[in-house]
């Protein structure tokens, strides 16, 4: 079996299954021929370079991938089985080639059980099995082929012939053998001179011993020093454990001032968190009552539009009624004025002139009848008009209560517009109009040696975020200590102090902090929030200076925020689980503040000191003007237009009038018999009539509409006052939501400094620990001394001298002793030299006879296997020349072989044809098919001679014409029938022939990833 994926350019090749003695690989160039020798020889160990494709296994890797795997089942049956019980009746070579060109052995038994995964038990199989994958007899690639068979080179040739029998091998250990045989020979007379020199040096020392004499009085003076040296180090190290005593009990001392501090600070925790409690409680009890008031501030406002609309339309129905009454009077006026002509008129009027003023009477009624409708229907066009403008003057009166505030906001606008404007050219000044000057004087101030050390101001201008979508929450979070000052002192406090008055009104002046200046940032990491989404507001800021960083980790504690920019995830991450560990509170990207049980919006709506795009919050500030103004436009337009639809309704009354005069004038010209003055009497009288009931409907409007009035006005007043109890509830809330963050930053400041004091009391007790530590060491040490003391002298000496004094004496008498010996000789020393001298001598004697008695014998043997090498090398040429010279018979060519092992050269003469017709001649004179035909033969004729477990062969008939093609896969086949035990691996373009098996490969089309595998002429495997 062999499995090959990702291997060179091919995602996958196989499965499939060679058969036990001929396989032929068929396809088109690129098929994956070549890659399948490839990965045998690179699947069971060969080198890259043996397979003449790269320097290294990392470019077997097809190319986007991480990684190649070559699978070889190898079969393991018969006597001459490897482990047959550990592998079974067959082993799995499985290699793992990573990108980086390493390499990963498993081998495995055939039920897939791991085996090994050495490279040592990969060789062992190999060694047993006789596979030679860099051994061309075994696997021929192109490469190898071109370099050496096609190679014009006799050198190459025989090169390629001493590598296939693996003469090279046995020539290359024969040349290593005698290199170590001359390295020998010269280490034997290196051996022979040292020799002489350790004899003469032995003799020196047997000479020495005899002449040693001993010193005595000195040696015993020695000892007694020695002595009082051992109880002398025990009493120095008595003296040493005093202070370490003394140094434990004044630490001990200070342990109760350390208490005391740690309870002073806990009473002040539990003030300032039952403090922040009273004021929670309170704020939530205003909160409550805001609550509270909103409804009914709703309702109210609900009641107040229902009757104001009831007022307006009662107001509107009045005003119809006022506007039918003056009509009512003119057409009175009209018919009177109509009488009176009639009685007065005595004039007759032909046939002809009244069927005229009959036409025109009926045109102008006509004309009448159309004015009307659209009168109507502008009159209903008022009334929507007039209801727009109610509101619209609903509207406007709301804006004019508050035209105040707009007015302040606009004046804020304007100066936060002009500090913004500002800002574009000096960043400082968004923390002030005054701050570049109030730093100049700082500077100024510096120099002239009025502080000890030099503020450090505003906080914000030192504070860049990482994020820029946290501005708004990061400025929310710390507020005024943005604008806030650091002094290392009260005297620089002070100092500060003065300097800001000259800016700043009492009152107004920026905060400053006392804290000692240190120049590394504090290490909060065991009480700081980590979160692996959420940054907090320390990790989040990029902070140019540690004292600032301090600064605002000691007020605001800004390593135990976290920053969330989305409100739902700042309420599930913090109420609705518990929250996380050391976080004490979070600030959404919108300002909101969000604790484990309550939640504060934010009244900011964008940043104002932290903001980088300057030119983005001039844009915002200026915008909300232009808004107040549309809406006052929007309310003269509606006027405007309300006036409009007033004015063309009274046009159209006034044409509705002189029509009606146009016909009264017509009708007057009638003779007097045909007018009936009664008639006109009775219509003035009905007219009359219609004005005093339009009278007594105006008088009950007015009267309903001062009722509505009143209704209205107290409805207004009892929002007004809801409202102003909501706006008190608001003043109220802010101070205390103020003093709320005061208490907590209290809460936490007191915090700070129990820690402050919990980490110096653990300080402290670690340095009565360690000093407890150092006395139990030497008390130790002690015990040690006294006992080495007691081994040197055991009854206690009494010593008044020190170990230095007694020390200088002791070497002072050495050095006594050893100018005696120096002069007389050491007599242990001599001894021991004397027998190290013998013992060197002895020992170089019995190797350099050994290694004399190795030359002797590794000349003998080398003598015998070199005649032995040159024997089997020429019965190897004899039969490679024989098998070649019978080869070529089969096609009637004649050849010659000729070996010149002096030269290592290895000329081949072919002949096509008979060879009494023509002349022996060079391979280099024969066309492409015939060389490649005499090539087969050449390495069919060292297959004759070497012994291998499977033969492969890559593109071997390349070269051929059909004919030699023919004759050399009968010669190639008939050998392979012979030798039965042995597996035969062949590549092709292309075979005509039915054979064993045939593996044939399809060329890959364009995106495929894997080659599929057409089986021929398939048989079973035999056992």
């Amino acid at each position: 079996f062999h499995d090959i994926s990702n291997f060179m350019c091919h995602s996958m090749l196989g499965p499939f299954q060679f058969g036990s003695n001929v396989n032929f690989v068929v396809g088109n160039n690129g098929s994956g021929k070549s890659a399948v020798l490839t990965a045998l020889i690179v699947g069971l160990g060969g080198k890259a370079t043996t397979t003449n494709r790269g320097s290294s296994l990392k470019v077997f890797v097809k190319d986007g991938e991480t990684s190649a795997d070559v699978s070889i089942t190898l079969r393991n049956r018969g006597k001459d089985a490897f482990k047959p019980e550990v592998y079974g009746m067959s082993i799995i070579v499985t290699q793992h080639i990573s990108m980086d060109g390493s390499r990963s052995y498993k081998l495995k038994s055939k039920t897939g059980t791991l085996i090994s995964s050495k490279k040592e038990e990969l060789t062992a199989i190999l060694d047993h099995f006789n596979i030679q994958v860099d051994n061309p007899v075994s696997v021929l690639t192109q490469e190898m082929s071109k370099h050496f068979l096609q190679s014009k080179n006799e050198g190459d040739k025989y090169k390629f012939f001493m590598k296939a029998t693996q003469l090279e091998q046995m020539k290359a250990d024969y040349s290593y053998i005698m290199e170590t045989k001359s390295r020998t020979h010269e280490q034997i007379e290196q051996g022979v001179g040292l020799l002489q020199d350790l004899r003469q040096h032995y003799v020196e020392k047997e000479e020495c011993y005899k002449s040693i004499a001993f010193v005595s009085e000195m040696q015993t003076n020695l000892e007694a020093l020695k002595h009082k040296m051992a109880w002398a180090v025990v009493n120095e190290t008595e003296q040493e454990m005093k202070p370490i005593k003394d140094s434990i009990d004044i630490e001990e001392g200070r342990t109760e001032k350390y208490d005391q501090k740690l309870k002073e600070w806990q009473v002040k925790v539990n003030e300032a968190e039952e403090k922040y409690k009273a004021i929670q409680e309170k704020l939530e009890k205003i909160s409550e009552e805001a609550q509270a008031l909103q409804p009914q501030c709703v309702c109210l406002k609900a009641d107040v539009q229902a009757k104001r609309k009831a007022y307006n339309e009662a107001e509107a129905h009045y005003n119809r009624s006022r506007t039918e009454l003056k009509r009512l009077e003119k057409d009175d006026e009209q018919l009177r004025k109509r009488i009176e002509e009639l009685k007065n008129s005595a004039d007759q009027v032909s046939e002809s002139e009244k069927l005229e003023r009959q036409k025109k009477i009926a045109h102008l009624k006509d004309q009448l009848k159309i004015v009307h409708d659209q009168e109507v229907m502008m009159v209903q066009e008022m009334d929507q008009f007039q209801q727009a403008v109610y509101k619209s003057k609903e509207e406007h009166a709301r804006l004019k209560r508050e035209e105040l505030d707009v007015k302040q906001a606009l004046d804020s606008k304007q100066r936060q517009l002009k500090e913004l404007t500002d800002s574009k050219t000096n960043r400082l000044k968004r923390f002030g109009q005054h701050v570049p000057v109030l730093l100049e004087e700082i500077e100024d101030a510096y120099r002239k040696g009025h502080f000890k050390h030099k503020p450090i101001g505003p906080l914000g201008a030192f504070i860049s975020l990482k994020d820029a979508e946290l501005t708004l929450a990061v400025e929310t979070c710390l507020k005024s200590l943005l604008q806030a000052f650091c002094c290392d002192n009260h005297h620089d406090e002070r100092t500060l102090q003065t300097l800001m008055s000259k800016f700043y009104p009492s009152g107004y002046r920026p905060q400053i902090i006392v804290s000692r200046f240190r120049n590394e940032v504090y290490d909060v990491r065991p009480r700081a929030v980590h979160h692996p989404e959420f940054p907090s507001v320390l990790t989040a800021l990029e902070i140019d200076n540690a004292v600032v960083a301090n600064c605002l980790i000691d007020m605001r504690g800004i390593e135990t925020i976290l920053l969330i920019k989305s409100n739902p995830k700042a309420r599930e991450v913090m109420q609705r689980n518990r929250p996380p560990k050391n976080c004490r509170e979070a600030f959404t990207a919108e300002g909101d503040q969000v604790f484990e049980r309550r939640y504060y919006s934010s009244d900011n709506t964008r940043p104002k000191f932290l903001s980088k795009d300057v030119e983005a919050e001039i844009r915002l500030v200026s915008s909300p003007a232009l808004l107040d103004q549309n809406v006052l436009v929007l309310v003269w337009i509606l006027g405007y237009l309300f006036n409009f639809l007033r004015k063309k309704c009274f046009l159209f009354q006034m044409k509705i009038r002189r029509i009606n005069i146009e016909i009264a004038d017509l009708e007057n010209v009638e003779e007097h018999q045909s007018v009936d003055i009664s008639t006109l009497e009775d219509e003035a009288q009905e007219n009359k009539h219609k004005m005093e009931s339009v009278k007594r409907d105006m008088e009950q409007q007015r009267g309903k509409m001062e009722d509505l009035k009143n209704i209205l006005r107290m409805a207004e007043h009892k929002l007004e006052e809801i409202k102003e109890k909501l706006h008190q509830v608001e003043e109220i809330a802010s101070p205390v939501k103020d003093e709320l963050n005061q208490a907590d930053l209290e809460v936490e400041k007191s915090k700070h400094h129990w820690q402050h004091y919990e980490e110096k009391q653990k300080e402290h007790l670690a340095s009565i620990q360690k000093l407890k530590g150092e006395l139990a060491a030497k008390e130790k040490e002690l015990k040690e001394k006294i006992a080495q003391a007691t081994q040197i002298c055991p009854q206690r000496i009494e010593v008044n001298r020190t170990v230095k004094s007694l020390d200088t004496e002791m070497n002072r008498l050495r050095d006594k002793i050893n100018s005696k010996r120096d002069h007389h000789g050491n007599r242990e020393e001599i001894i021991k030299q004397l027998i190290e001298a013998k013992d060197k001598y002895q020992d170089a004697d019995g190797k350099v006879k050994n290694l004399k008695k190795f030359i002797k014998l590794l000349d003998q043997i080398m003598t015998q296997r070199y005649k032995m090498y040159q024997q089997f090398r020429r019965c190897l040429t004899l039969r490679c020349k024989f098998y070649f010279n019978f080869l070529l018979c089969q096609r009637s060519y004649s050849g010659k072989m000729s070996f010149d092992h002096k030269n290592e050269t290895l000329s081949i003469t072919v002949q096509p044809g008979d060879i009494n017709k023509a002349a022996l001649n060079d391979m280099r004179s024969l066309s492409g098919g015939e060389r490649s035909f005499s090539t087969v033969c050449f390495i069919l004729s060292l297959w004759s001679i070497a012994e291998s477990p499977f033969r492969c062969l890559d593109e071997f008939d390349v070269f051929m014409d059909m004919v030699n093609r023919r004759i050399a896969m009968d010669m190639m086949l008939k050998m392979a029938d012979s030798q039965r035990h042995r597996q035969f691996i062949f590549s092709k373009s292309a075979l005509e022939i039915g054979l064993i098996r045939i593996l044939r490969m399809q060329d890959p089309e364009r995106g495929q990833t894997t080659l599929n595998f057409q089986r021929k002429h398939q048989e079973e495997e035999e056992d």
